[in-house]
């Protein structure tokens, strides 16, 4: 202590405040050595700060491991009961079923199921799949997705992304294995293994790492999914399906079916009729809903009835082309060959159900396209389960979607379904249908299961490529048009160029070249971010508030506000705004406030506005010296010489403390001046990597500086650096090589200055951070010896109103390097 005195001393301190700051320090240490540090809130010491101000003692108890431990396992039996509850939702809500929940889930789940049946079997047919698997695939959906989902909204099932991926597996392991396995087997077993993989990140609660997926890789990989899906089923639609190799890239997908038009045949009039008559029908319905209103509700339970309308009438066709030929055919009717492409024989109720069994190799046969699978059931469920949550108002837990969607294609597995996840266009015809409750998901399975035992013979003569066509028309709603991608632009040209690339990629390679660049890509930005921190050298100014103020155009253009009350001569609009800033400039104490609408500046005078309203308060307040969102007109004064405040706006952990660091010590480098500064006389006495400016002696013995322009060095003037402040208000999480380098700049910093830095904080929100900085021997007076003491203290009333309070130190006493806000030193 002696020599830290005796170095302070020989930078000129007051002689006066070297025996006070002593006492005053060993005061300090004193308290803290106190028993458990308990709250002293109604011990009174005498903190003099040079006002004669007594501020109540207030001692914070520091955490503690143990009290981590405490809080989190408080009562276990009550966390393990609360656990196993969360896994079933519905018991939570069941015992209040009623029958006004009853008739919107039952009219929810009806207009659901009518448009399914035929989904699941062009779905199906994407998948390479017989139809059957498409409805198995979807009763058990929506039957097990009931009992375990958070979302009323979502529609478990057969999607299109999904079914390309199926397909893609079964492609994949016919490639490597050749026919050894059935298609349905494969599918089969890659539900059970996406299940597995769900449910256990479910259960872990891991669910988490699914919100390292940005909305723009989303929105990418699903536009460009779906326009993979488009071109891959023109050449059913137009009856040349054995001519294009639909696994490949979509650009050449689409490039083949433009040179395989001329092989059209008379599926083409089953497949592109269908097509114009499904969006004819779409959009003259959104017409008419806008157009008659009153009608809205008629208007579009008959839109929803398209798919099923078109099924029906292009079956009926079908059958009078088909059947007369079928039924005069005297061989094997396995070996009947229509004169358009047909559905075919689908076997009536639940004939190849049961429990499977796991082939021999198979698993190493499509491990490669496990990941990507995964992550496409996964990711499209969540994004679309939390968006109507958003829109509909009710919370969506991931971890527990997660478990319903494992749950339920695990159990898919006893009925051969392959693997289903939610649908976007299904959700939102179940939403707008007025569901109220998951039991719709179970009168939707009623639907399918009729199908099922009643309508397979009629399943026979449904033409391909009208379900071709159904499949088109349902993708098109997937795609991004120009508006989604200028918001993005307009939001966050980064984001827009993740998604412009995603779709790029997904056409010109594949799906899965697009799934994981769009994980990638979103991780890439997010450490990005946090390793590129962005931080604010921080600056005063005076702020007032200002309620309902009259805006005043002048004939100039130029505007001043003033208070309620005062009355323009000009016309004005009333707004309200919320602050008034000063400039805190000392040219007749003016403040200034931009013109929103036409920018051009107005003044007046504080002393005016202050006369006319005395209840208006300037208060300081610090911002960016940059003047990042605030009127650049406004004089942003730095902080006293010595000072630097700096607010990092991003979490200080390893990634990015070093570069924030660095951003400190280069400002303080470039505004203080050293405690030694260098021989100027002596050039040997520099470091290598601070050499300074070339120079030459004159022939008179002077010294020039070659990049000074041949001047003589002039005498730094530049203040010593004294205070060094931290405003982590933003700053969420530490970490123990985030205060190494907050423990090194300072050593650093007292080595340049000569003396010891002081190092204050301010906006610690976490006791976490509060004890990392303790640990690092920052935020009390061990070791450093102050010539004053800020300590923030709060009223608990509000003294505006004339209200006796009560004042209290509004943080801990004992840590005087630690404040609320930022001192104005």
């Amino acid at each position: 202590m002696a020599d830290f005195i005796r170095k302070l001393n020989s930078n000129n301190p007051p002689e006066s405040s070297i025996p006070k700051l002593e006492e005053e320090h060993e005061d300090i240490r004193s308290y803290r050595s106190k028993k458990s540090h308990e709250y002293h809130t109604q011990e009174y010491a005498s903190f003099n700060s040079g006002n004669g101000t007594v501020v109540p003692e207030y001692i914070e108890h520091d955490v503690t491991v143990l009290d981590w431990i405490k809080k989190v396992f408080a009562n276990p039996l009550k966390m393990i009961v609360d656990y196993f509850i969360s896994l079933f939702p519905i018991a939570k809500w069941i015992l209040h079923y009623n029958l006004t929940w009853l008739y919107g889930d039952v009219v929810a789940g009806i207009t659901v199921g009518v448009v399914l049946v035929p989904q699941s079997m062009s779905y199906a047919q994407l998948a390479s799949l017989d139809a059957q698997f498409g409805l198995y695939s979807s009763f058990v959906g929506v039957f097990i997705y009931s009992f375990f989902a958070t979302s009323k909204d979502v529609s478990i099932g057969p999607v299109a992304v999904m079914s390309a991926q199926v397909a893609k597996v079964i492609a994949h392991v016919d490639a490597k294995v050749g026919d050894k396995y059935a298609p349905e087997v494969i599918a089969t077993f890659l539900s059970l293994i996406c299940g597995g993989i769900a449910a256990g990140i479910g259960i872990l609660r891991l669910g988490f790492i699914l919100e390292f997926i940005s909305i723009p890789a989303v929105l990418g990989f699903m536009t460009g999914s779906a326009f993979n899906i488009a071109a891959g089923q023109v050449p059913a639609l137009m009856g040349y399906n054995k001519l294009v190799n639909t696994r490949d890239p979509t650009y050449l997908v689409i490039i083949n079916d433009l040179k395989n038009l001329k092989h059209s045949t008379v599926d083409a009039a089953f497949g592109l009729v269908p097509l114009f008559i499904l969006y004819f029908w779409k959009y003259s319905m959104d017409y008419a809903q806008k157009r008659f209103p009153k009608q809205k509700l008629w208007f579009f339970y008959i839109q929803q009835l398209r798919n099923a309308i078109v099924i029906i009438v292009a079956t009926a066709i079908s059958w009078g082309v088909v059947h007369p030929k079928l039924k005069a055919w005297k061989g094997d009717p396995a070996k009947f060959k229509a004169p358009i492409s047909t559905l075919g024989h689908v076997p009536k109720g639940l004939k190849n159900v049961g429990v499977m069994t796991i082939p021999e190799g198979i698993i190493d046969a499509m491990a490669s396209e496990i990941p990507v699978s995964t992550v496409i059931l996964l990711l499209e469920h969540i994004s679309i389960s939390k968006s109507f949550g958003r829109i509909n108002d009710y919370k969506v837990i991931p971890d527990q979607e997660v478990i319903a969607i494992g749950v339920t294609n695990l159990i898919g597995t006893f009925f051969n379904a392959y693997p289903a996840t939610g649908s976007f266009s299904r959700s939102a015809l179940k939403a707008k249908c007025g569901v109220r409750t998951p039991v719709a998901g179970i009168f939707t399975g009623a639907v399918v299961l009729l199908a099922l035992y009643a309508l397979t013979s009629t399943f026979y003569y449904i033409p391909k490529a009208t379900l071709s066509a159904i499949i088109i028309h349902a993708v098109s709603d997937l795609i991004a048009n120009y508006k989604v991608t200028w918001n993005l632009w307009t939001v966050s040209p980064i984001d827009c160029g993740i998604f412009v690339i995603n779709v790029i990629i997904t056409v010109f390679a594949s799906i899965e070249d697009g799934v994981y660049f769009a994980v990638c890509a979103s991780v890439a930005v997010l450490l990005f971010r946090i390793a590129k921190p962005r931080g604010h050298f921080l600056g005063r100014i005076q702020v007032a508030e200002v309620v309902n103020p009259v805006i005043d155009h002048l004939e100039s253009d130029a505007y001043s506000i003033k208070p309620e009350g005062e009355v323009s001569n000009s016309s004005n609009d009333e707004i309200e705004i919320n602050q008034v800033i000063s400039n805190n400039s000392t040219d007749g104490n003016k403040y200034k406030v931009k013109d929103v609408i036409k920018g051009v500046q107005g003044t007046t005078s504080t002393q005016t506005l202050l006369k006319s309203n005395p209840k208006i308060k300037f208060h300081t307040r610090w911002v960016p010296l940059t003047k990042q969102n605030i009127n650049s007109h406004i004089n942003v004064q730095p902080p006293p010489p010595g000072v630097i405040v700096f607010k990092p706006l991003e979490s200080f952990t390893y990634p990015n403390a070093s570069t924030q660091i660095d951003k400190v010590s280069d400002e303080a480098k470039r505004l203080t001046r050293r405690g030694k500064p260098y021989s100027t006389t002596n050039a040997g006495s520099r470091p290598w990597n601070d050499p300074g400016p070339l120079r030459w002696r004159l022939p008179f013995g002077k010294e020039k500086f070659a990049d000074k322009g041949g001047e003589v060095a002039e005498e730094d003037t530049r203040p010593y650096l004294r205070i060094v402040h931290f405003d982590f208000s933003t700053v969420s999480n530490i970490d123990a090589t985030s205060i190494q380098a907050l423990v090194d700049l300072r050593k650093a910093l007292n080595n340049y200055a000569d003396r010891e830095v002081e190092f204050h904080f301010s906006g610690i929100l976490s006791p976490w951070i509060r004890r990392g900085l303790l640990s690092g021997g920052f935020g009390t007076y061990e070791g450093l010896v102050s010539e004053s003491t800020y300590v923030n203290i709060a009223a608990d009333h509000d003294v505006e109103l004339g209200l006796d309070s009560e004042y209290y130190a509004a943080v801990s006493t004992n840590t005087p390097y630690f404040h609320l806000d930022i001192p104005d030193y």
